[in-house]
């Protein structure tokens, strides 16, 4: 299809294609159409009843999780070097405000009610998803800028999302017990199962995807933990994703973006990318964020002075990558023609 110059067309096409019952759009090639009617439906093993629950504690959670997907995942990313890698030397890196809107609208409708509903927007999010990764798959060989600092010949494995996987839905899990966030059994099991049928819908088989967050945490030691490491593309990534973050007015300077990043990484991380520290933001991140969690979760009837700065940090940091600092709808997902230019 990008040999044959049709995806501009399957871009308009399929951009009314969004809700999981819609019919595949008219005009699509004949053989991608096939492709996509055999693909855009759920596993014969996806339990609703957990999805259902997965999707009430995403909205019950939603504060820390868009804060540790988005500043902690989301730079987390900048150190997984074959990650690194292939999102600066795609189409995407060169504009990462839209790259970064686009990977937050595949969490965002994952996380929605009724996400893996008829009604519901994640399994087509997913599959196009998983379709632009066909496509960079296909044009990042083609990239010598790409080719001169791989270690791979294929990028976007069925093993590189594993390891996404691990730097989002395992590091989430393992944070909110750190932090000791209300977590019952119930809800932990049910939002693996979210991330199990999503790792899947994106072509992950499933006898590779963990059946308990034991085997999960055990993965990713296996397969995050060893290989995270700095890199001359994550560098310039995390620069650029923290600097049009700190651009925006979300009420916080850039020292304190860097001293939360280091709080729910490590000093290690922000040693690697080379993030300035600010001691005083610092002493503030480590004093009111576990007392802004303890008031939130009604564990403590003291609310700390700057909690609702804290508060709408959270917020403003997903309106920020969801409509790029403006209103309306989440960023729509386009198959790319080509790669990074230099």
């Amino acid at each position: 299809m990008i040999d044959g110059g049709h995806v501009p067309a399957i871009n308009t096409a399929w951009a009314a294609w969004v809700d999981n019952n819609d019919p595949l759009p008219s005009g699509l090639p004949t053989e991608f159409a096939a492709y996509l009617r055999q693909v855009n439906r759920m596993p014969s093993w996806a339990d609703p009843a957990k999805l259902a629950r997965a999707a009430d504690f995403n909205r019950r959670k939603d504060t820390y999780l868009f804060m540790l997907y988005g500043l902690g995942s989301g730079i987390m990313s900048t150190v997984i070097p074959r990650e690194a890698k292939s999102v600066y030397w795609s189409a995407g890196g060169a504009d990462m405000q839209d790259r970064a809107a686009k990977t937050f609208t595949f969490g965002y409708d994952l996380s929605q009610r009724g996400a893996f509903e008829p009604t519901g927007q994640f399994v087509v999010t997913a599959n196009k998803t998983r379709v632009v990764h066909a496509a960079v798959r296909h044009l990042l060989p083609q990239s010598p800028h790409w080719k001169a600092v791989a270690d791979e010949t294929i990028p976007i494995s069925a093993a590189d999302i594993l390891v996404t996987f691990h730097s989002l839905g395992t590091f989430v899990h393992r944070k909110l017990l750190d932090w000791k966030i209300p977590y019952p059994a119930a809800d932990q099991e049910a939002f693996l199962h979210s991330w199990q049928v999503a790792v899947n819908l994106l072509g992950v088989p499933y006898e590779h995807i963990p059946r308990t967050w034991a085997e999960a945490e055990a993965q990713s030691a296996r397969v995050l933990t060893p290989i995270l490491t700095p890199s001359t593309e994550g560098i310039a990534l995390a620069e650029e994703l923290l600097g049009l973050t700190a651009q925006i007015d979300l009420g916080v300077t850039r020292g304190f973006l860097n001293e939360f990043v280091r709080y729910v990484l490590s000093d290690e991380v922000g040693d690697w990318l080379g993030l300035r520290r600010d001691y005083a933001a610092a002493a503030l991140v480590r004093t009111v964020w576990p007392a802004f969690i303890l008031f939130r979760e009604g564990l403590s009837p003291v609310m700390p002075g700057t909690f609702y700065m804290f508060d709408q940090f959270i917020r403003a940091l997903a309106m920020l990558f969801l409509n790029k600092g403006s209103s309306g709808t989440t960023t729509p997902i386009t198959i790319p023609t080509g790669n990074r230019r230099g």
